[in-house]
């Protein structure tokens, strides 16, 4: 089934229950954790260390916004997840949506948020240099820089980040990038992506290049119901004024990857108001169109806020939010879809 860019009647309906988690791709499924450290969690994040292991963080406590949300982290060497531990916490307000990154030095960065609302967060980040044992102290950022807002950055050819970060106004979500080209210690901002008459709000970028000399983002969506997009042709110092693409959105988050054979990677909720069901689709043109390949989940409560990466193996893992008691990793074959 083709999804295309241009609006037209949604699809979601018709999607048929066979394409549901058995589908021959999936390698593996599991929790992350059996014995939950906390009440409820959200917003995981995933990254690969240059060693191979693979480390997922998330926000939890006992419920979201409430001020013992802290930032949890866990490792696996492929066979098993480690015990939760709390490398990131604030005092007196909550920790929001970390995001891990794997710069190619092999030093691995925590970027969180921290304060008592998003309209009243700060970013933060914290270093590894030994993939993830260890953690620096904090540190934070120029006023107005968030980092990257829920997704993983976007390495650049010159090693700069591009994050895609976001403001939730009053009324008015909006998007931009924060850009660093030294790992977090100075930064610099892109223009704001532009909402024609503002009928809609952006926020969570997902970042990728969607062909030569043009990098594509996928956003959340406020108030419309549909995954939005936007593209760069100069690095992201300027974007394309943001439109609605045809793929459901139901305000939640979403992340995508562009894979070794240039394919790029969605994972998201079919859905206009709902967190169920969460998707994978594939699309071979950089965007413009999407092929749906595989439902992860679809049964009753909230299945998101999806994190998407490719190892050096070529398979593809996601974690994500299952009914905010645990977080789930899925691995998938991408050469059997």
């Amino acid at each position: 089934m083709k999804l295309f860019t241009k609006i037209f009647t949604p699809l979601f309906a018709l999607l048929s229950p066979s394409l549901k988690a058995a589908h021959p791709a999936v390698v593996k499924e599991e929790f992350v954790f059996t014995h939950p450290p906390t009440p409820s969690c959200h917003a995981s994040t995933i990254t690969q260390a240059s060693s191979g292991n693979l480390l997922c963080a998330w926000f939890g406590g006992t419920d979201e916004g409430e001020e013992d949300v802290c930032i949890w982290l866990s490792h696996s060497d492929g066979s098993e997840w480690s015990q939760p531990q709390k490398v990131a916490e604030a005092e007196d307000v909550p920790c929001w949506n970390p995001v891990l990154f794997t710069m190619p030095s092999k030093e691995i960065l925590l970027f969180y948020k921290a304060g008592k609302t998003p309209r009243e967060w700060s970013g933060f980040l914290k270093r590894s240099f030994d993939e993830g044992k260890t953690w620096s102290e904090e540190s934070g950022f120029p006023a107005g820089i968030v980092g990257p807002e829920k997704n993983k950055p976007l390495l650049l050819h010159n090693n700069t980040l591009l994050c895609g970060s976001a403001r939730e106004s009053y009324k008015r979500w909006g998007c931009w990038m924060d850009i660093t080209p030294d790992s977090g210690r100075t930064w610099t901002k892109s223009a704001p992506i532009n909402v024609p008459s503002q009928l809609f709000g952006i926020i969570q970028p997902a970042l990728f290049y969607s062909k030569p000399g043009e990098i594509r983002m996928l956003t959340r969506s406020h108030q419309i119901g549909h995954i939005c997009t936007a593209v760069s042709y100069d690095e992201g110092k300027t974007w394309t004024d943001a439109e609605a693409t045809s793929l459901p959105n139901p305000n939640a988050g979403i992340d995508a990857v562009r894979l070794a054979d240039g394919r790029i990677l969605l994972v998201y909720n079919h859905s206009q108001d709902k967190r169920s069901p969460l998707n994978v689709a594939l699309s071979e043109d950089g965007g413009a169109t999407w092929d749906m390949k595989v439902i992860l989940e679809d049964a009753s409560g909230e299945y998101s806020y999806p994190s998407v990466i490719q190892t050096d193996n070529g398979y593809v893992h996601i974690v994500y939010t299952w009914k905010r008691k645990r977080i789930k990793h899925i691995v998938l074959d991408p050469t059997l879809f």
